[in-house]
């Protein structure tokens, strides 16, 4: 799974976080969308929370998951789940039988398990999302003891139809995967789903500009709750030692700003993030007479979620859990292409 940056496309607009346009800048459009007399794309209704189950999306909330984008799957059968579970986990069994055991010392029973996610999708275009959960248990313990989970990974489409359309019938788009365990067992899911499906997995990073953006659009979100503070984090390039600056907001200082800088309710363009980010850039050199736009943006955190540029994400509010997988949709749609 090699890892390699996402490009960045060349259109800047965006609506707000619950209407979403697709792919800009975090890919390309393909015409679905339609771009209207004024520049400004036209944009697709998002799922809303209503259309989710909270109970069954809860597992996403408050984890660290890292990213992958993922090419479609060839000859992949909805109704094969308890077979692909069986025969995963043979997989895993036969790689510890060669000497790549995923632990060391006792010897655990690794059980997989592979179920749908009709929940996290975003059109009638895209498939169910896909989880794919490893659990153990030791050979010593008793039968009555409780699996414990050690592993789970899911695939997702959300808004993903400039991928989905294009394929042919025998091919499922789910381009986005999301990992949250130890990498040894993504390597062991990966490469069984590689050699199955004819897919190919690579990291999903984040680039500096797709941050901004991100931060942009989160910190102008009004949450019911009380949001916690805004942050940016940025590393010092050239230097013997490795240096980051941490630059704190307060939520409603962020929403304030970004009131003040958006134009039109409902979309953003590049020379509003632009405008935003100069505003906090401006505001620290004051302060401290540093000039953060020479450092390197490697993360952003708001009370909606947080993102690393080595692509690795935090999904804090429900509430907003369509409109972040459809970015990072996008993203992973823009590396394949």
């Amino acid at each position: 799974m090699a890892e390699e940056p996402p490009e960045d496309g060349a259109a800047r607009t965006l609506p707000s976080l619950r209407q979403l346009s697709r792919g800009l800048p975090f890919g390309r459009s393909h015409g679905r969308l339609g771009i209207s007399a004024s520049g400004r794309l036209t944009v697709p209704a998002l799922c809303s929370q209503e259309n989710l189950d909270a109970q069954k999306t809860a597992f996403v909330l408050r984890k660290a998951w890292t990213l992958y984008s993922v090419t479609p799957l060839y000859g992949f059968r909805r109704g094969l789940l308890r077979d692909y579970a069986r025969l995963l986990s043979a997989f895993i069994a036969a790689e510890k039988q060669k000497g790549l055991a995923v632990e060391v010392g006792v010897e655990l029973d690794i059980k997989v398990a592979l179920s749908s996610l009709a929940e996290l999708r975003g059109s009638e275009l895209d498939q169910a999302g896909l989880l794919v959960q490893l659990s153990s248990r030791s050979r010593a313990s008793s039968r009555n003891s409780e699996d414990k989970l050690v592993w789970s990974g899911w695939f997702c489409s959300v808004f993903g139809d400039d991928l989905s359309e294009n394929v042919p019938e025998n091919f499922t788009c789910l381009p986005l995967f999301l990992t949250h365990g130890a990498e040894r067992y993504t390597s062991l899911v990966g490469s069984w789903f590689q050699k199955t499906f004819d897919c190919c997995f690579r990291r999903l990073a984040i680039s500096p500009l797709n941050l901004s953006w991100m931060v942009a659009m989160w910190a102008g979100q009004k949450l019911e709750r009380a949001a916690s503070a805004v942050e940016l984090v940025f590393s010092i390039p050239h230097l013997s030692h490795p240096l980051d600056i941490s630059y704190t907001i307060h939520p409603e200082d962020a929403k304030a700003l970004w009131d003040t800088v958006q134009k039109t309710p409902g979309e953003i363009t590049q020379g509003e993030v632009d405008i935003f980010m100069d505003c906090l850039y401006a505001h620290f050199h004051r302060h401290f007479k540093i000039h953060l736009s020479a450092a390197k943006l490697v993360k952003v955190s708001t009370g909606i979620a947080s993102a690393h540029c080595d692509g690795i994400v935090k999904i804090l509010h429900s509430q907003y859990l369509p409109g972040v997988l459809m970015l990072l949709t996008e993203l992973a749609i823009s590396q394949i292409q």
